[in-house]
């Protein structure tokens, strides 16, 4: 339910709270609050370092097999190569897994990073330092913050037309006991943590996802009632309260209005769609699991990040839980595990990539895949692969990214980097650089010097930024 009020006096590590950002007002008992939309006015918006581009991440929640994904080694030792077997690209002498075809036909339009590594073995430590670009050294959310929050700090907790939240994170309603808690480490990684909270990432309601709670709960009479009441308080406080800039409030409140009457509702509103579009997209058809299934929502997770991104979301999170595929009584192995989640990535994947080039998108957008780390190059007892953070998944796609190219090389075993070794740090400066114009963010007034110098300080992933 939305409640207009947030009376949270939360700070970021400047003392600023989300009601020194934009005072809309306040609507006592209302029965609305929409704490995600009080936000500061948009530095991006202003001092243009802001380039015209957005992010969705594809988040392989697990530790996803670098080995059947992008780097299937099928030259090297017995053990080391792709179980699924491999499938020729769009990229002379570059192959994928082999439950990736579909996927295959884009390798000319992505760059795939085959020396991806880090030091963390633990699932909770490793989500939270990947997705925090290597900010959180430890894991441990001691420190750093989240890649989707610094974009959020940077541009601006909303879309400055639009009102709709600059960071959003999809996640599906888990039935399985293991996926639950891939659901809580990914939220946990996505923390907005010295930022303040008007930078942590909009997570709707993730049975669909159906966003009940945007969803109005009062009649419209009572609506326009509270709205005349906004208006009556913030008269009021022009003349009472100095500190605070209001040019430009009347903007932010009617932006608030739209999205509790509908904006924001309709971009998650997948019915809108060609349904022909939205059968390219759908894996529903797929069950994944291990003790309990549910239909794979990906193919609407993705649907849903692109129409996000088209109504003014500049970073979305797409989860997708299930690859820790140790062969356990948790989890499957890596070939009924590659079958259950590898199929629904090359569907989804696939439409995601087609659909935005067909709309002139995909220069705009830029698609990141990884996840906590990658696998073990030996395969188990049972089947399965273990826990291996020396070498791990990472892909792009769109964005302007230099396309049709692998980024470092893997030892013959596939096991660390035999060339351009990359980090986590090395993958928050490719975001960053990709769509921050970082000399003029230098520049620019505003700018916590803090988050600056962590930005700037690592170089992006060499031969992806033009």
């Amino acid at each position: 339910m939305l409640d207009f009020l947030s009376r949270t006096q939360s700070r970021d590590c400047e003392g600023v709270s989300r009601r020194d950002f934009l005072r809309v007002g306040a609507i006592g008992a209302s029965g609305l609050s929409l704490p995600w939309l009080l936000q500061q006015r948009s530095l991006g918006e202003t001092a243009g370092y802001l380039r015209d581009k957005s992010v969705v991440m594809l988040f392989l929640s697990g530790g996803a097999s670098h080995i059947e994904t992008f780097n299937p080694n099928m030259q090297g030792p017995a053990p080391s190569r792709s179980t699924t077997g491999e499938v020729a690209t769009t990229v002379p002498g570059t192959t994928f897994g082999g439950t990736f075809p579909l996927l295959a036909k884009h390798a000319h339009q992505m760059a795939l990073v085959r020396s991806f590594h880090h030091p963390i073995g633990g699932h909770t430590q490793a989500i939270v330092h990947v997705l925090t670009g290597g900010t959180d050294p430890n894991g441990q959310r001691q420190s750093g913050f989240s890649m989707g929050s610094a974009y959020s700090k940077l541009r601006g907790a909303n879309h400055a037309e639009t009102g709709m939240p600059t960071y959003s994170l999809l996640n599906s309603e888990e039935v399985d006991p293991q996926y639950r808690s891939e659901h809580g480490r990914v939220e946990r990684g996505s923390h907005s943590g010295s930022l303040g909270a008007v930078s942590a990432p909009f997570i709707p309601g993730s049975k669909g996802p159906t966003v009940e709670n945007m969803k109005l709960r009062i009649s419209a009479d009572r609506l326009d009632d509270r709205r005349a009441l906004l208006s009556r308080i913030d008269s009021a406080r022009r003349d009472v309260d100095d500190v605070i800039e209001y040019e430009g409030a009347e903007r932010y409140t009617e932006q608030a209005f739209d999205v509790i009457l509908g904006s924001a509702a309709e971009a998650f509103d997948i019915s809108r769609e060609d349904p022909r579009l939205a059968a390219r997209y759908d894996t529903s058809h797929i069950s994944v699991g291990k003790k309990k299934f549910r239909p794979s929502q990906l193919g609407r997770h993705m649907l849903t990040a692109r129409r996000l991104i088209e109504a003014g979301c500049g970073y979305v999170t797409v989860h997708s839980a299930g690859w820790d595929m140790h062969a356990d009584g948790n989890n499957p192995g890596i070939v009924a595990g590659m079958e259950m989640l590898g199929r629904p990535v090359d569907r989804a994947v696939s439409a995601f990539v087609e659909d935005l080039e067909n709309r002139g998108l995909l220069d705009k957008v830029l698609l990141v895949i990884t996840g906590d780390f990658g696998r073990t190059p030996k395969v188990n007892g049972r089947g399965g692969r273990d826990h291996w953070p020396r070498l791990c998944t990472l892909a792009f796609a769109g964005g302007g990214m230099g396309r049709g190219q692998v980024i470092g090389r893997s030892a013959r075993d596939n096991g660390q980097p035999d060339s351009d070794p990359v980090n986590a740090s090395h993958l928050l400066a490719t975001i960053m650089h990709s769509v921050f114009d970082m000399g003029r963010l230098r520049a620019a007034r505003g700018v916590p010097r803090g988050l600056l110098q962590q930005l700037d300080r690592p170089q992006p992933i060499p031969g992806l930024i033009s």
